[in-house]
């Protein structure tokens, strides 16, 4: 019977079982690498993988618009809640003296109980008409900024400040007689 060389080298003494074991393992790695041989590599994707690929692009434009939509319509929803909360907060309370102020909206006249005070203050720039649910409130000039940056068709109507009418600086030197006619 004939003993493998391993077999040999071990009864001689001239390996141990550790050296053996590793010199085995290292033939067997070798035999493995030669087994192996490189993968040809494709330079053309195919059809399948090409439309899998653009499906799957088309899915994810599909779901990013979907979701810049619903955030789009999210914070719609909180600047009207926003608006909401503004008008009820700061609105005037409603004068009922028979009196109305007419104002467009779109293009249609609209009005709200107003008196003299109350256009006198539009007038000067310190109270604005808003949109309130189906009608109309008034609320005071800042709060009307504050709910025009929210939404600018929120503001119906609201009246000039003092400040901002023109001035004539061309006709600032000359003097307008006391008894002028018109």
């Amino acid at each position: 019977m004939s003993l493998s060389l391993r077999d040999q080298l071990l009864q001689a003494g001239l390996v141990n079982e550790k050296q053996a074991r590793e010199a085995e393992r290292q033939q067997q790695q070798q035999a493995q690498g030669r087994q192996r041989l490189p993968k040809p590599q494709r330079t053309q994707p195919t059809a399948q993988e090409l439309a899998a690929r653009q499906a799957q692009q088309a899915k994810a434009a599909r779901d990013q618009q979907l979701s810049r939509q619903q955030q789009e319509k999210a914070e719609r929803k909180a600047r009207q809640a926003q608006i909401r909360q503004l008008i009820e907060q700061h609105r005037l309370p409603k004068v009922d003296s028979g009196e109305f102020y007419n104002f467009v909206d779109g293009n249609k006249i609209r009005r709200i109980g107003a008196d003299a005070s109350m256009r006198q203050r539009l007038s000067r720039g310190e109270i604005a008409v808003v949109r309130y649910h189906a009608g109309y409130e008034w609320v005071p000039a800042a709060t009307a900024a504050r709910i025009r940056e929210r939404d600018a068709h929120a503001v119906v109507a609201e009246g000039a400040a003092a400040e901002s009418t023109p001035s004539d600086d061309a006709y600032q030197g000359f003097a307008v007689p006391d008894d002028l006619m018109w």
